[in-house]
């Protein structure tokens, strides 16, 4: 007798390539989850990604690890999924995506799961495959890909962005693994830095590569340079050098209350083309 197979499943290898066609129905929105498979978590991280099945068919999937990520879920996905994650409340640091299916999924778990750190509704995505320099922007040559050797440098910018974003430090007591993460992205190239007397005064990561899109992140300007006009050039630069080599597309998303960051945003070309909500717990 052949083994039915269940609506809501955890995928494994044999599912690479289907889950990938998954996410490329919209790369900007799904480049996260893209980008973790890509990265090889469904042999790293089983159970990791959950695939919703319509028979023979993936029709949608979730990242489920310290985040949950939605991907293409139907109203049926959004129920499957919530239903599978019930119990792993202590685990899930956020819940993020493209806001319908966000929506969803804290219907049906907010109930369960209880009192959460913030709810942010409305966070417009962002999108642009136009270079910059096309557009004639000036863009900052001071600003390059971060060196190997300056992880101790970019830590500190990287926290405090963190916490001015999330509202809480990255980490507590040890940042031993906090630096690893740091160190990671800056070995692969991807994060960017503006370097001044030793000090780390501009930084953006690319959080997210894959299927030609990359996901900007982490974007942060120091406090004592911000209002005179330095972060247009210094995200153009990010974003010109990105769309050089990395990626044909660069994709972000920001919360609508952050009038000054989607004012530089739009001058550096960037549209929107949907929104997510993030539930931070």
């Amino acid at each position: 007798m052949l083994r039915q197979r269940l609506p809501v499943r955890p995928l494994t290898t044999a599912d690479h390539d289907a889950a990938l066609e998954c996410c490329a129905r919209d790369r900007a929105a799904n480049v996260f989850v893209a980008a973790r498979i890509v990265e090889g978590s469904l042999r790293t991280s089983p159970g990791a990604v959950l695939g919703h099945w319509n028979g023979s068919e993936l029709a949608g999937l979730a990242w489920v690890s310290a985040n949950v990520v939605p991907v293409e879920l139907d109203d049926d996905g959004v129920a499957g999924v919530a239903q599978k994650i019930t119990r792993m409340r202590r685990q899930v640091a956020s819940i993020f995506g493209p806001s319908p299916q966000v929506t969803g999924l804290w219907e049906r778990l907010g109930p369960a799961w209880g009192q959460v750190r913030a709810v942010r509704t409305h966070q417009p995505l962002l999108s642009t495959s136009t270079r910059p320099s096309e557009l004639g922007l000036e863009l900052d040559e001071g600003v390059r890909p971060a060196r190997p050797g300056e992880v101790d440098i970019v830590l500190p910018a990287a926290a405090h962005m963190f916490t001015e974003e999330i509202g809480y430090p990255p980490f507590y007591g040890s940042d031993r693994g906090y630096r690893a993460s740091i160190a990671s992205l800056i070995r692969a190239g991807h994060t960017f830095v503006k370097v001044e007397d030793g000090e780390v005064v501009f930084k953006a990561d690319v959080g997210s590569l894959a299927l030609g899109c990359a996901q900007v992140q982490g974007v942060w300007l120091h406090p004592r340079l911000r209002g005179r006009g330095l972060s247009v050039p210094a995200m153009a630069s990010v974003v010109e050098q990105v769309l050089a080599g990395a990626a044909d597309e660069v994709s972000l998303y920001v919360n609508d209350f952050n009038v000054a960051a989607r004012a530089t945003y739009a001058r550096c070309g960037f549209r929107e083309v949907g929104a997510f909500t993030t539930v931070l717990l």
